[in-house]
């Protein structure tokens, strides 16, 4: 397998497309198909706040990458669950398993691509995980506590199990932190080995941007993104009947901009705090990247200013040396 990692707006998405059309042909179609690696993009009618971009996966006949005839790429672990639901790191190993074997098995090349750093470890490394009920009395003695008391809460817990999941970027409403304690607190009663599941062998490829160019194109994505509806989208998934919180319990594009839909901040404010949501939670997705390296795994970075020819080919010749 390959796999594509990189913080947020650094392009892993049309260089993921790029390599799998560059990969040998299988019965004439692309040689590789992608398995999103997005903790979001699993939900139905969420695109323009997850960046889904899904018009990437298909390259035009008049593309240099596809010069004969117009190629969709398939992707999976994308469009898989209905917005308001929970969907968990236990349940996307079981779904990785199943998209990868199925691909390896018609004789293509899975592409894991993402930067959901939790997900992409969790599968590479086969950690054994359990799912974890609801506890409803853990709930109850957590109600109504602060975001701070709650952060602090699973910190002592994380260090008591060595846990390495639920990092910030996990926690940044009181809901998500009540669950991730919710985990912890399972883990740490009923303990289960990791890396019980056979590993996945993976070359990585991690897709490195200049911070200010990185902080550059956030900021004109997010503009373009709510210049394309992402207001309307949140609107929408309020107006079927999914409850704020739920929506803000996705973070980010969903939190912010359901708080603006439903009065409590201005427009400006809305922007102005998630512009600085999404370059604090690019930071973490690298600090993410860099601990992965310091726990063992190797990863080959390459620029993302370079030319599409120029990294597709880097990636192949790292292939080439990596069998």
């Amino acid at each position: 397998m390959i796999t594509i990692l990189g913080p947020t707006a650094s392009g892993k998405t049309p260089l993921a497309v790029a390599l799998a059309v560059a990969l040998p042909t299988v019965g004439g179609e692309a040689g590789g198909e992608i398995i999103s690696a997005d903790s979001r993009q699993v939900y139905r009618r969420m695109d323009i706040g997850t960046g889904k971009d899904l018009a990437d996966y298909e390259v035009p006949p008049t593309s240099h990458l596809s010069p004969a005839t117009s190629q969709k790429i398939p992707y999976h672990l994308i469009d898989i669950r209905e917005p308001g639901t929970k969907y968990n790191l236990f349940e996307y190993q079981q779904d990785f398993m199943e998209a990868y074997n199925d691909i390896r098995a018609r004789g293509k090349m899975p592409i894991l691509c993402g930067g959901t750093g939790l997900y992409i470890e969790a599968v590479l490394k086969g950690y054994h995980l359990s799912p974890v009920p609801q506890n409803d009395n853990l709930r109850k003695a957590l109600e109504g506590k602060p975001l701070s008391e709650l952060t602090a809460m699973l910190s002592e817990l994380k260090a008591r199990t060595g846990s390495v999941m639920h990092n910030t970027t996990d926690v940044d409403s009181c809901q998500r932190a009540i669950r991730a304690i919710e985990i912890e607190t399972y883990n740490l009663e009923h303990p289960v080995p990791r890396r019980e599941l056979p590993p996945v062998d993976s070359t990585i490829i991690g897709v490195s941007i200049d911070r200010e160019a990185r902080r550059e194109k956030i900021t004109r994505r997010l503009r373009q993104r709510l210049e394309d509806g992402m207001v309307d989208e949140v609107r929408g998934l309020l107006d079927e009947g999914i409850p704020a919180e739920d929506l803000i319990y996705y973070g980010l594009e969903y939190k912010f901009v359901t708080e603006y839909v439903t009065g409590h901040t201005t427009y400006d404010e809305m922007f102005s705090r998630l512009e600085i949501a999404i370059h604090q939670f690019a930071k973490r997705q690298m600090t993410w990247f860099r601990g992965m390296e310091r726990r063992g795994f190797t990863i080959h970075w390459i620029d993302a200013l370079q030319p599409m020819e120029e990294k597709v080919k880097t990636i192949m010749e790292i292939c080439q040396r990596d069998v």
